[in-house]
């Protein structure tokens, strides 16, 4: 039988899941007209720089830098576009990708429900006028008085990845809706995502089957693809997966309803990626190969794509040196760096687009790092980043699409250099 389940998860099946006792959804995956949107945001991403609204704001106030600028309007259109590329997702706003207070209250009342990892996120949700029921504690590692503490607060969705972690729900979330993440690959993410969340898919079957003798209502199936995913691809692998899960536990009389696609839409960097509508449109085709038409409901937690291209960080040139004399490449050493906001250029992973006041002149070969006293705060070194030759110390540069995972990454006051500080307008 356990060989049998194996080789059932394993096949990734395309069999239609028994009908479920829910609600039928109408079937679409032609969307009507695009919302408008601002022409440059339709340009290829190299061709893009600073927004106007930003540029004004900079011009004007000229804020101590680093600082990072996200623009609520860029925001507001994110979701807005996401909302309209996927209409039958209900979307759960990532708060780690950038908890500010205005972020999370402008995309409240667009009606965005919203994906929690720790207490802290749940108290800034609940004071900005987020219902508890619009919040999923999708952390799958939570201390047990956490869950209690949001349990208390009408927190009724939680993820889960093990046992333990199961029984911590049965004991102090009796009766919560729970999904379990199951471990997929990240081929193809530019911030690929560990095995530390997640479990094998047939594990996952007999801890959802778990969940119901410990009464808890077994909800669905979560899983994530990889953060700036380019490989449309991993949907449809990973959809496949969780269709067998529906398959086998149908067996058993557990009608899971729920399906988590997690992250892993895109901002713009320095390379090129699909549009969102090519993203969506590999998500429907996933869902619908898998599931047919009696599809489950469906849950995204973007983050990346809500906030990434809102975002601008100024910088300033601190020091451009060279390392000898005849060494052709410059260090540019900025004011920001990886502990106050780059954090995700480690392993050269992000790759940022920048701006500065010389560009169109003669550039060379350039290592990027930040200010602090560390040895691993280099931003680029390997990657090669061509910047002008006129460049001077006390200049001010753009680090583009900088709106997700970087003042929320920043370090409390490591070498005495403070938070980045944000300002969204």
């Amino acid at each position: 039988m356990a060989k049998a389940r194996s080789a059932a998860l394993a096949a990734v099946s395309a069999r239609p899941v028994p009908p479920r006792a829910r609600q039928k959804r109408a079937l679409t995956l032609v969307p009507p007209p695009a919302p408008s949107r601002d022409p440059a945001t339709a340009l290829p991403a190299s061709a893009r720089g600073v927004n106007a609204k930003i540029a004004d704001f900079l011009a004007q106030n000229q804020p101590e830098t680093p600082c990072l600028i996200v623009d609520l309007d860029t925001v507001a259109e994110a979701y807005d576009m996401l909302r309209h590329y996927l209409p039958l997702a209900r979307v759960y706003y990532a708060v780690k990708a950038n908890p500010a207070p205005e972020v999370v209250s402008m995309l409240n009342l667009r009606g965005s429900s919203f994906d929690v990892a720790s207490r802290g996120e749940i108290d800034l949700c609940l004071r900005l006028g987020v219902a508890a029921d619009h919040i999923s504690f999708g952390n799958t590692i939570k201390k047990e008085r956490d869950i209690a503490y949001a349990f208390e607060r009408g927190v009724g969705l939680f993820a889960f990845d093990s046992e333990l972690e199961l029984e911590k729900l049965a004991r102090v979330a009796p009766g919560a809706r729970v999904f379990c993440r199951i471990l997929v690959e990240c081929e193809g993410a530019e911030w690929p995502l560990s095995r530390k969340f997640g479990c094998s898919p047939e594990m996952a079957v007999e801890l959802l089957r778990r969940a119901r003798d410990f009464g808890l209502d077994p909800y669905g199936v979560s899983f994530h693809v990889g953060s700036q995913q380019t490989d449309l691809d991993q949907w449809n692998v990973a959809v496949g997966r969780a269709a067998s899960m529906f398959s086998l536990l149908a067996e058993a009389d557990i009608n899971l309803r729920m399906v988590n696609i997690g992250g892993g839409f895109p901002a713009r960097y320095m390379r090129e990626v699909p549009m969102l509508e090519q993203y969506a449109g590999a998500v429907m085709a996933a869902m619908t190969r898998h599931f047919g038409n009696d599809l489950p409901e469906i849950i995204v937690e973007p983050g990346r794509s809500i906030v990434g291209d809102a975002g601008v960080i100024q910088s300033e040139v601190v020091l451009i040196s060279n390392k000898s004399a005849d060494d052709e490449k410059r260090w540019v050493y900025l004011d920001v760096g990886k502990f106050n906001g780059l954090i995700e250029t480690m392993d050269e992973s992000i790759k940022y687009r920048i701006t500065t006041p010389c560009d169109g002149g003669p550039s060379g070969p350039t290592v990027l790092a930040g200010p602090t006293c560390d040895s691993a705060d280099i931003l680029y070194e390997r990657t090669e980043y061509q910047l002008p030759l006129d460049l001077k110390v006390g200049d001010k540069v753009e680090i583009l699409s900088t709106g997700a995972y970087t003042s929320s990454y920043a370090s409390v006051n490591f070498n005495g250099f403070a938070p980045i500080k944000t300002y969204c307008i």
